[in-house]
């Protein structure tokens, strides 16, 4: 006769974790579908001129939008065409600071490959946009891009 007695079957069971790649992927659809990515509000309203060359730029990550444009809303900023960095309405003041914290995103080896794109409204005058140029020049941004439509009709 023995005086200690080994305990038999009365531990708690494993937790299994067969489940687990599939929870996992559940959550990873989800999110992938659920997720949207950050896209910049437009502030000025947009009719982008059309144009017979047009060519698409391969690398989008080296681009930085300026908008140009009347402001959607009226009140606020008024009726006259603003320049637009990002989500917030500027002068042409703002730019040099708006090229320099876009470089800094970029990386070392990208500063140099670095394209501005101007996405202007057809009927702003060529005035603003000038001095938008005039201002990227300042800053030695050279790399400059005029987005526009494809041109869908005959010419007359």
């Amino acid at each position: 006769m023995s005086k200690f007695k080994k305990k038999r079957g009365k531990g708690t069971p494993g937790i299994t974790t067969a489940s687990l790649p599939d929870i996992i992927f559940m959550l990873l659809f989800f999110f992938m579908v659920v997720t949207s990515m950050r896209d910049t509000t437009n502030l000025v309203k947009l009719s982008l001129p059309s144009a017979s060359e047009v060519k698409k730029i391969e690398n989008k990550e080296l681009v930085s939008y300026i908008n140009i444009g009347v402001p959607v809303n009226p009140e606020l900023h008024g009726t006259a065409p603003r320049i637009q960095l990002n989500d917030a309405i500027s002068g042409k003041e703002g730019i040099p600071l708006f090229v320099e914290q876009e470089r800094v995103k970029k990386g070392e080896a990208k500063r140099d490959k670095m394209i501005m794109s101007l996405k202007a409204d057809e009927e702003v005058t060529m005035g603003i946009i000038t001095d938008v140029k005039q201002e990227l020049r300042k800053v030695n941004q050279l790399r400059i891009n005029y987005q526009a439509g494809q041109r869908t009709g005959e010419l007359k």
